[in-house]
């Protein structure tokens, strides 16, 4: 909703015709243009909006394409919903069935493509705006200036703007083209190692003349501030310095950094596909690089914060709240030119807009392409039911936030989601960071278009990259320090977030900090790589297959699973439709901790309180008041012997006995043997992406694939 498209006028148009350009193949801008541009600063600012909105509307990294496919699931904690036999893109998600079926891999795969295509024409565009700003004379006054300026802050903006890009092309097709200047051909694969000191090193120089969020009326976080440069650095240093899987048939010299030295590595398990899975030896020049920009974030945030306390008061109907982490999602949801206090850098969206929040990453809803309450909602991001049950502890108040074990009927109405195999109310467990049942406007008249912003950066990111950082290069006092700054805040308490405890039971700093990622971060798009570039896929692929083995196992035999933490899954539940509105007075729920309560807990659930006035004011027809919205549940965590005196009492009372962790047996195939299929520990992950057909087949041979994939 917000939210502030990137206004395009006048000097925006000049690149059109240079953005549309094969990326190798871009020409230099006139005088004229430079003239033009920088006639004042409302100009430039015109300018670089263009080169954001193809960013927002054309990426494919950052919401739907290849972050849709293979970001919010494949990992340990994410999946799909629907079977691994249904949709292409389950194949590199799980990393091509150990690698044998890359050969067979269609390279042509149209969102590794179109992503590819675009973002080259992203950078295409920000090349030329780069290059008018260092063509431009008064670029040596302001950059010298010391201090930052609204032409040094722009200039920051497109070095910041294209670095994501090229940081977005080395995450997911490794090695590629190298396009710098407009109207000069890039000569073949650089590594991706160059290309990440090369832009770490721009960012480190523009840094300095940028303004921090909220420090300049521009300086918002829908653009690239300072504050989200430093991140920036952070992260692709962690990237730079973390473990990949490269390529081996290039030459032993082609890994090269910025000064042409060649780099050493050292390699974890076997070869295979022509590639190796391997981290630079001086990895940790990038963790204190790191270090310098992430403290500096941390130190001077602007007006970005850690949400630490929740500032709703409870309602007059009754509703409590009392929850951080649920605050940092619902002020995304809270209308236009809002923002979530914890966001770092947001994508925006507008209401009637075509956006992915909550379609594919949010609560589910059965609802209609129009006129529904809510509409349709695929839900694409899914957790595997290890990670909701056994990962977070019960007094983690983020658990109900991420994930959600109920969707919406689209008539304004609680419905179970099924583990069947299939989309919205089937499909296995939910992402439920993003629901238009929030919203403080829901858009009813057209699915997919609830113009809810993409969250790319987060203040809580920054604060345990730096924790990671911190606990790399040895000091474990600052790391344990940052780190308590997010976990406590996922508790009601210090007490119950036990931080010493909670290390302990990890086995160690580092690994509580990972483990404090993958429970911050589900289903933003960051497990994934956290794994990767950590070394820690191949070994958690197999604790993850364990996991679901002893949980199929204990299903299968007994009826119920209790994981390390006291949560039990069964095979059935208890489900009754109620109506909350006059029982509690409300049927949106909140924050709840009473266990005993079927259906306010799990918390964070239920549907809008008045779909009526919500369809009243979108002018939509069709919605009909219902008077049993909520679902209450029973046997969510504990076991209910099926054939006993309690399962008899739900019975009487209304209950309806519900297949549960059955479906999951019923379908294990897909919820264990199709996860990470044939996948070998040893092995180096295969988890790139074939790069564009159309480049590789006009390049001369100076472009090539590998890792395996066949040349077509």
């Amino acid at each position: 909703m917000k939210k502030i498209l990137y206004t395009m006028f006048g000097a925006g148009m000049l690149f059109l015709t240079t953005s549309c350009n094969d990326f190798l193949e871009t020409t230099s801008p006139s005088d004229a243009d430079v003239n033009f541009v920088f006639s004042d600063p409302s100009s430039t600012r015109a300018a670089l909006n263009n080169a954001y909105e193809l960013w927002r509307s054309k990426a494919f990294v950052h919401a739907n394409g290849l972050f849709y496919d293979l970001c919010v699931v494949g990992s340990d904690s994410e999946r799909h919903p629907e079977k691994y036999s249904a949709q292409t893109r389950h194949i590199p998600e799980n990393l091509y069935s150990n690698g044998d079926a890359v050969s067979s891999f269609d390279i042509s795969f149209s969102d590794g493509s179109t992503a590819w295509t675009n973002l080259y024409s992203i950078i295409a565009t920000t090349n030329t705006l780069i290059n008018l700003f260092e063509t431009s004379s008064s670029f040596n006054t302001y950059m010298s200036a010391g201090k930052p300026s609204e032409l040094s802050q722009l200039y920051g903006e497109a070095v910041a703007l294209r670095a994501t890009c090229y940081f977005e092309l080395c995450r997911f097709f490794g090695d590629v083209p190298h396009q710098l200047v407009p109207g000069v051909q890039a000569e073949g694969l650089t590594s991706r190692d160059e290309i990440y000191e090369y832009h770490i090193k721009k960012l480190m120089q523009v840094e300095p003349l940028m303004y921090h969020v909220g420090e300049n009326a521009n300086a918002i976080v829908t653009y690239m501030t300072r504050t989200y440069v430093q991140g920036l650095i952070g992260r692709m240093c962690l990237y730079a310095g973390g473990y990949a899987t490269r390529r081996t048939d290039l030459g032993a010299d082609f890994y090269k950094n910025i000064d042409g030295k060649t780099i050493s590595f050292t390699k974890i398990g076997s070869e295979k596909n022509g590639a190796v899975y391997n981290r630079r030896t001086d990895y940790l020049d990038f963790y204190k690089i790191a270090k310098t920009y992430l403290e500096a974030c941390v130190a001077n945030h602007g007006s970005v914060k850690l949400i630490t306390k929740d500032s709703r008061s409870n309602s007059k109907a009754g509703q409590v709240f009392g929850n951080p982490f649920q605050l940092v999602f619902q002020e995304t949801m809270n209308g236009d030119a809002l923002y979530s206090e914890e966001s770092v850098y947001e994508i925006p969206e507008t209401r009637g807009q075509s956006s992915e929040r909550p379609y594919a990453f949010g609560r589910p809803s059965d609802g209609g392409g129009s006129n529904a309450y809510p509409g349709k909602s695929y839900g694409q991001s899914r957790f595997h039911p290890t990670y909701y049950y056994g990962d977070f502890d019960p007094n983690d108040m983020r658990r109900d936030v991420t994930a959600t074990v109920t969707a919406s009927s689209g008539k304004g109405a609680e419905v179970m989601i099924s583990f069947l195999p299939s989309s919205k109310s089937q499909g296995g467990i939910s992402n439920n960071k993003w629901d238009e049942n929030r919203m403080t406007s829901p858009y009813t008249a057209k699915q997919r278009n609830s113009g809810i912003n993409n969250p790319y950066m987060r203040f809580s990111d920054v604060i345990l990259m730096l924790a990671e950082v911190y606990a790399e290069l040895g000091e474990d006092g600052k790391a344990k320090e940052e780190l308590r700054k997010v976990h406590e805040r996922a508790f009601a308490n210090a007490t119950l977030a036990n931080l010493d405890g909670f290390i302990t039971k990890c086995g160690s700093l580092k690994e509580a900090i990972a483990q404090e990622r993958k429970l911050e971060f589900g289903g933003e798009g960051l497990r994934r790589y956290d794994l990767i570039r950590t070394g820690k896929l191949p070994e958690d692929i197999t604790k993850l297959k364990t996991q679901l083995t002893n949980m199929v196992n204990g299903l299968e035999t007994k009826g119920y699973y209790t994981f390390e933490n006291g949560n039990t899954i069964s095979n059935y539940i208890w489900t009754k439709s109620v109506n909350a509105k006059s029982t509690y007075g409300f049927r949106l729920t909140t924050q709840c901790t009473d266990n005993n309560d079927p259906v306010l807990f799990p918390g964070w659930r239920g549907q809008n309180d008045d779909w009526a006035t919500v369809a009243s004011q979108n002018v939509t027809t069709g919605f009909t008041e219902i008077a049993n919205t909520n679902l209450a549940i029973k046997g969510l965590f504990n076991y209910i012997d099926p054939n006993g005196a309690e399962a008899a009492a739900l019975v009487a009372n209304g209950y309806k006995r519900v297949d549960w962790g059955k479906t999951i047996v019923d379908n294990k195939a897909e919820y264990l043997a199709n996860v990470f299929l044939n996948y070998t520990e040893g092995t180096p992950p295969i988890y790139l992406v074939p790069m564009n057909a159309n480049t590789i087949s006009s390049s001369n041979g100076k472009i090539t694939n590998g890792y395996g994939f066949a040349q077509k």
